[in-house]
């Protein structure tokens, strides 16, 4: 789950974008949260997958680029 917190962590640093905006972007579609629940919740990655698409929707993320892990050769 670490990979999946990075990856949000990561789409909010390249649109600049704090917890507070993505608190909004999500109230704009319905979800409430706090900003310090948000921040414990995506700190933890302990979220759905559902709710990890609605923060990728609501920042306006279209793509995500998912690399395989990468395998140790002995």
């Amino acid at each position: 789950m670490g990979n999946v917190k990075g990856i949000l962590k990561a789409e909010l640093k390249r649109r600049e974008m704090t917890y507070a905006d993505l608190v909004e972007r999500l109230a704009a579609v319905g979800i409430f949260e706090s900003e310090a629940n948000l921040r414990n919740k995506i700190s933890r990655g302990a979220f759905t997958a559902a709710f990890f698409v609605q923060c990728l929707i609501a920042i306006g993320c279209e793509h995500v680029r998912i690399a395989p892990p990468e395998t140790k050769v002995p």
